[in-house]
């Protein structure tokens, strides 16, 4: 749980479903450029969640940076509270995963001393380009003030 209505992941699969269905989640927010299984969109579709898909790859150095905008976009998204209970993931719930819950605590006002911790619990020794990302990013989110999360404050 990164706070009430908003899980982080891996990608999901079949073993995942049940636990995925107690949560019940309204929209899936993947952050990668894996295609879905048949059984995952099945599932889905079954259980009329949302899928909201960013195409988008982890920072590389130095060539591949994830592009802010996108990462804006996820964040108005998450910052929906309609969207909750929402399901956010990417490959290995690591790095672009990371990142976008980095911002987000930007936004919520965290240090960055707190905000590394958490990342870096999660995604382990490849931290610099991320965190430079988490840094410089501008806390700057068109959300809807009057569907924001409780948790926002």
């Amino acid at each position: 749980m990164v706070a009430p209505g908003v899980y982080r992941s891996g990608h999901p699969n079949k073993h995942n479903f049940p636990f995925m269905r107690k949560l019940g989640l309204k929209v899936i927010v993947q952050m990668s450029e894996e295609p879905y299984a048949p059984d995952l969109e099945e599932f889905l579709k079954r259980e009329d969640i949302r899928r909201i898909h960013y195409k988008i790859e982890g920072n590389k150095e130095p060539f591949i940076e994830i592009d802010e905008g996108v990462i804006s976009s996820a964040l108005v998204n998450i910052l929906d509270a309609r969207n909750h209970p929402m399901l956010i993931h990417c490959a290995k719930g690591k790095h672009r995963i990371g990142c976008l819950i980095g911002c987000l605590r930007k936004i919520q006002n965290w240090s960055m001393t707190s905000i590394f911790d958490e990342y870096r619990r999660f995604a382990g020794s490849k931290v610099l380009a991320d965190q430079e990302f988490i840094e410089i990013f501008s806390a700057k989110v068109p959300y809807l003030p009057e569907h924001k999360p409780f948790w926002l404050d």
